[in-house]
């Protein structure tokens, strides 16, 4: 059997926006570190009479495709539009606490708070999007939890938090799968697609990763949750923010289950370190899969 390595390692730190490919990354139980910590949200006046905000994605905001995401000097972010490269913006990797306090909510998390970063920031996105929006922030005291039924609690379940991913901490995809959709595909699409964090090489075949059930990456250990259920963001290429029909027309013939189209899997990690691109993956314990 091959021996699985760690092909890439990605971080979103604005969810739906651009991503940033490291060579390792420090592993926390709510994902990676800088990871999906940062959210654009549509400002609006709740039920009950509070300053909130609507998560805002790709499904919606194709735009959102087009805007980059570097790190920058002094412990920033530094965002562009790809059209407009010259016109940046900087921000503070964690932000001062001085913003104005929204309510927001992702998907069906139970709602919880979150500051804006600053009024510059929310005027940048709100210019270079042609959208009124705000940028919001997790401090490392917010607490946002894992509300799936697929979540199994036992004796090594790991933190029920995560960050402002869709579901869970990690997403894991193998190039080998990959490699099956795009042999199926007239066109190949890229990785990017399906926006994983953990990118692996050497699977024992296409959709292996769906197996592992518990795999160690060096001292750490990661526990699959469920198959990745797939969207309409797969169809928008992330070069262009233009959206067709492929490549989720294509899954669906062959990785649809109960009306669902699957691709890579949800995982969780037991505890805080730092994994590398070239890293090896030991499968400890498989599973059945769904497909």
């Amino acid at each position: 059997m091959k021996q699985p390595t760690i092909s890439q390692l990605l971080l979103y730190p604005v969810k739906s926006l651009g991503v940033i490919s490291v060579s390792e990354a420090i592993v926390e139980t709510r994902g990676f570190r800088h990871d999906r910590r940062f959210m654009l949200v549509k400002p609006i006046i709740n039920d009950d009479g509070f300053a909130a905000g609507l998560m805002m994605t790709q499904r919606e905001h194709t735009e959102m495709a087009l805007v980059d995401v570097a790190f920058g000097e002094h412990e920033t972010l530094r965002f562009w539009h790809r059209n407009t490269p010259n016109d940046v913006l900087a921000v503070p990797l964690t932000p001062a606490r001085t913003g104005e306090v929204l309510v927001v909510n992702v998907w069906d998390s139970a709602d919880f708070v979150a500051p804006t970063v600053s009024k510059e920031a929310d005027e940048w996105f709100s210019r270079v999007l042609q959208t009124p929006c705000r940028l919001v922030y997790m401090t490392d005291t917010t607490e946002r939890t894992i509300t799936s039924r697929y979540r199994q609690p036992d004796d090594h379940n790991p933190s029920a938090m995560v960050s402002f991913a869709d579901g869970f901490p990690y997403l894991t995809a193998s190039l080998e799968s990959l490699a099956e959709l795009n042999r199926r595909l007239e066109e190949p699409v890229e990785m990017a697609r399906f926006r994983p964090n953990i990118v692996v090489e050497g699977a024992n075949g296409p959709h292996d990763e769906d197996a592992w059930a518990h795999f160690r990456v060096g001292e750490l250990n990661f526990y699959s949750v469920k198959p990745c259920v797939r969207c309409v963001m797969t169809t928008i290429d992330p070069q262009t923010a233009q959206k067709g029909k492929e490549p989720l027309k294509t899954l669906g013939t062959y990785r649809r289950v109960e009306n669902k189209i699957l691709f890579g899997q949800n995982v969780m990690a037991s505890a805080e370190g730092v994994v590398r691109v070239g890293d090896n993956i030991e499968v400890l314990k498989r599973m059945e899969t769904w497909i």
